[in-house]
């Protein structure tokens, strides 16, 4: 006689009950309302409020910030003495007129933008850089504003984590991609500091190689690899300036990468298969890690580029069907 397994009957949940969110990591130093302003400033504070003044702005209120402790001010500052982070992604102009529209409709700037002093100004007027608050900049130089509210930060580091900041125009994979490129050539500049110390900054490798691409070619669909190239590019542990030939190199043999891609896309237009996810197709057909077993060893960048050259040369564009197409999915091809 056999006997059946009982089957486990699962609980149901309760109505209102989600799921237990996991806390981030990190430390917080959290003070209550009443401390923010319980303690004098320190020197370098002190010294930055000086500046403020003497820049022809004014210093509303100094507080540390309630999850870290950091001192923090908030100032108006002159309008003119304030541009945007040079490596930072371009405007966009349909952004800029909706702010101008709202900020007028209103008749209020409500939410202050980021800023550090820079060390040395810039022709003489510029003095604060801002890594999160481009748009609305332009938007009030637009309306004529003569001065801005900002929180001003006194660690001149907080220019460069543009991409943790933003919170006011989401980032497309291009733009990320070209501002981080736009950083590391900062980094690679101005001294030693190595990839695998600028997480925070850079947030992927991959995003840095992606970068060089956009460079070289403004149409790339870095989205169809992006999937790839999250398994396979690391951060270097050499500094910027060092690394930086290895990444053009990575990028070099992306594009030529993209180069069979774009010959097999072709061919399959030409025998009358259309999708906006062609790309995207021919990728993931040639694609070494999206069946690699997890106990494999992870492959090296070059050896995953190495291996979809090879594939790509081998993909037979006679042998798709209209039906492998419509299995498909993931990035469209054109430009983000």
């Amino acid at each position: 006689m056999i006997v059946m397994a009982e089957k486990k009957t699962r609980k149901p949940r309760v109505t209102g009950t989600g799921r237990r969110r996991r806390k981030p990591a990190g430390s917080a130093v959290a003070l209550a309302a009443t401390e923010l302003q319980a303690a004098a400033p320190p020197g370098d504070v002190a010294e930055l409020h000086r500046h403020i003044e003497s820049d022809g702005g004014t210093v509303l209120t100094v507080y540390r910030e309630p999850y870290g402790g950091r001192w923090i001010m908030l100032a108006a500052l002159p309008i003119e003495r304030v541009a945007a982070t040079p490596f930072q992604r371009n405007l966009s102009e349909t952004h800029v007129r909706k702010l101008e529209s709202v900020i007028s409709k209103i008749g209020r700037f409500l939410d202050p933008i980021i800023v550090v002093r820079a060390k040395t100004p810039v022709e003489k007027t510029i003095t604060y850089w801002t890594p999160n608050g481009h748009h609305r900049l332009s938007a009030m130089k637009t309306l004529g504003a003569k001065s801005i509210t900002a929180i001003v930060v006194p660690e001149p580091s907080v220019a460069y984590q543009i991409l943790a900041l933003n919170t006011e125009k989401a980032h497309n994979l291009r733009e990320k991609s070209l501002e981080v490129i736009r950083m590391y050539r900062e980094f690679a500049h101005i001294g030693d500091l190595g990839e695998d110390a600028c997480v925070l900054e850079f947030e992927e490798p991959a995003f840095i190689t992606l970068g060089l691409c956009y460079e070289a070619r403004p149409r790339f669909s870095g989205g169809a690899y992006h999937p790839v190239l999250k398994r396979v590019d690391t951060f270097l542990t050499c500094s910027c300036r060092e690394a930086l030939e290895t990444r053009q190199e990575r990028a070099r043999h992306l594009l030529e990468l993209d180069d069979l891609i774009v010959e097999k896309v072709e061919a399959l237009k030409a025998r009358g298969l259309t999708s906006p996810y062609l790309k995207s197709f021919v990728v993931a057909r040639v694609n070494p890690v999206r069946f690699r077993p997890k106990e494999a060893p992870p492959l090296s960048f070059d050896e995953a580029i190495d291996r979809m050259k090879s594939a790509a040369e081998k993909f037979k564009p006679d042998k798709i069907k209209t039906e492998d197409l419509a299995k498909s999915g993931g990035a469209p091809d054109e430009a983000e």
